[in-house]
């Protein structure tokens, strides 16, 4: 019977993700982040979910993996590196507990997403980011791009993971 409680709150929070996911803004014609050049993907909503992602800590935070059909397909088979043309998009929420699913639950123990914090895309493109791997990055937070400072410290963080093209996520069947 746990089992299936704990199943229960696993699809209502990846629920709350779709659902907190929808309303939020973004699209190509948002400002291009920094150093690389990202704007927004339009239409990114609607890319085929690879992951999601607890981040503990100072982070608290809920986040879904979605990636374009490129990405989704490489993520899929198994391929590395990475075609150009992949791009993938993190969205990151904060992590807060379900009042409405304890007291059907009985007990603490769902959690969901909250306010969003911020959006980062990877864009695969071995000729234009050759000198970062092959990847482009873009950060944003309520629609705006974060400052060149902040985007300097994207590559040394992914350069950390080059067994696998510099990509922290692994695709979750």
């Amino acid at each position: 019977m746990r089992g299936i409680t704990y199943l229960l709150g696993t699809v209502v929070a990846l629920s709350g993700v779709v659902a907190y996911m929808a309303p939020a803004t973004g699209g190509a014609d948002t400002e291009a982040a920094p150093i690389f050049g990202v704007k927004i993907p339009q239409g990114y909503r609607d890319w085929r979910w690879i992951s999601s992602a607890h981040e503990a800590g100072k982070l608290n935070s809920l986040g879904a993996v979605l990636g374009n059909d490129v990405a989704f397909k490489a993520f899929r088979d198994g391929k590395l590196p990475y075609p150009d043309g992949s791009i993938i998009a993190a969205l990151h929420y904060r992590n807060v507990p379900s009042d409405e699913n304890n007291m059907v639950f009985g007990e603490a123990q769902s959690f969901v997403p909250g306010a969003p914090t911020n959006i980062q895309f990877m864009i695969k493109d071995s000729k234009k980011y050759a000198a970062t791997g092959g990847w482009g990055f873009g950060h944003f937070a309520d629609g705006k791009p974060g400052d060149a400072a902040f985007m300097k410290s994207c590559f040394p963080c992914h350069e950390k993971t080059k067994a696998t093209d510099l990509v922290f996520t692994h695709y979750a069947p």
